[in-house]
């Protein structure tokens, strides 16, 4: 699903889980695991990224339409539940962006602290209301914290997805690079990231990301309860399988 490279210090994460990285209920599990383990672990900050020209394609949507209401309770879980422990990891997280990120996939790259974009690689934003669900409550909130004021109520109602100046302006990256340069660029803000002495980076980052939990705290289950009567209804399933066909040309 993914390895694990060290440079010094610095833990790579290279997703490498089919073609596009889609999201299951094992793959966001054990992505969940890793990180839980990597801060547990010697490794002073964490790059992620991937292998191939796609960062992560989001949830993958055949085995979501074909799971069932369990499968995709399951699945809504598994997402709200990797999200909370990436967003929250007391550790430096950089995103390098090798291609696009759609979807999940973008709330993904937007839990870590720092994302570097390749210029022209892809595409990044969240299409969740097009397939015709609504958001899980963190991946919510994962992208209120770490985007654009100005333009989160405009693209979380559209499901645009935008260029490398577009995912700029929207605040889903930070800064953009040359392909060549991607790597070399988020190890190089890694690093800086965990020049911080580790205690306060953890304790800063704990304080400035708490209001994403603060707000879910007494809502959470009201509105998962409201969610999942969403994705649990009939309908949903026949709309998944209407916007991959529509999108990816499947039958």
């Amino acid at each position: 699903m993914f390895e694990i490279r060290y440079e010094g210090r610095i833990a790579i994460l290279t997703l490498r889980y089919g073609k596009a990285n889609a999201l299951d209920v094992d793959f966001c599990k054990a992505l969940k695991k890793e990180f839980k383990r990597l801060a547990k672990s010697e490794a002073c900050a964490v790059v992620i990224t991937s292998a191939g020209n796609i960062f992560c394609a989001g949830v993958d949507l055949l085995r979501a339409a074909e799971g069932g209401r369990k499968y995709l309770r399951s699945i809504v879980a598994a997402l709200d539940e990797m999200y909370e422990e990436i967003f929250l990891f007391p550790k430096p997280v950089v995103a390098a962006i090798n291609g696009h990120a759609i979807a999940g996939g973008c709330v993904l790259a937007c839990c870590a602290d720092y994302r570097v974009l390749a210029k022209g690689a892809g595409r990044m934003g969240v299409t969740e209301l097009l397939v015709g669900v609504p958001f899980p409550p963190f991946a919510f909130e994962v992208l209120r914290a770490t985007t654009s004021p100005m333009h989160f109520p405009k693209f979380t109602a559209s499901g645009e997805t935008f260029d490398t100046e577009g995912a700029l302006a929207n605040g889903f990256a930070d800064e953009a690079v040359n392909a060549d340069r991607l790597l070399p660029r988020a190890l190089e803000k890694a690093e800086q990231l965990a020049a911080i002495r580790a205690e306060a980076f953890a304790v800063n980052k704990l304080y400035v990301r708490a209001p994403a939990k603060q707000i879910l705290r007494k809502d959470r289950g009201r509105l998962a309860k409201q969610i999942m009567k969403v994705w649990e209804a009939k309908e949903t399933a026949e709309n998944i399988r209407a916007y991959v066909a529509r999108t990816f040309k499947k039958p």
